[in-house]
C-alpha cells in the first residue's frame, strides 16, 4: 500500500458478491466496491486501495469550491 500508511476497510456480503469499502483515515476518503464473492478477500482488498488512491490522486488535483 505504498503512499497509504493504514486502510479500514469493511466487507458486507451480498448474495453472490462482496461489497468492500475502503477508507483513509487521515483524509476520511472513502471508496466502494462491489466483487465477485469468489475472487477473495486479498483480490477485492487490492482493487480498493488502487480505486481509494485514484480518489486520492483526483482530490489532490481539484481545488475546494467554496
Amino acid at each position: 500500500m505504498s503512499g497509504l500508511r493504514e486502510v479500514l476497510f469493511e466487507f458486507y456480503r451480498v448474495g453472490a458478491c462482496v461489497k468492500v469499502s475502503a477508507v483513509d483515515p487521515v483524509t476520511l476518503t472513502e471508496v466502494q466496491i462491489l466483487g465477485p464473492a469468489s475472487a477473495g478477500r486479498e483480490a477485492l482488498e487490492a482493487l480498493a486501495v488502487r480505486k481509494l488512491k485514484r480518489a486520492l490522486r483526483t482530490r489532490r488535483s481539484v481545488p475546494f469550491a467554496s
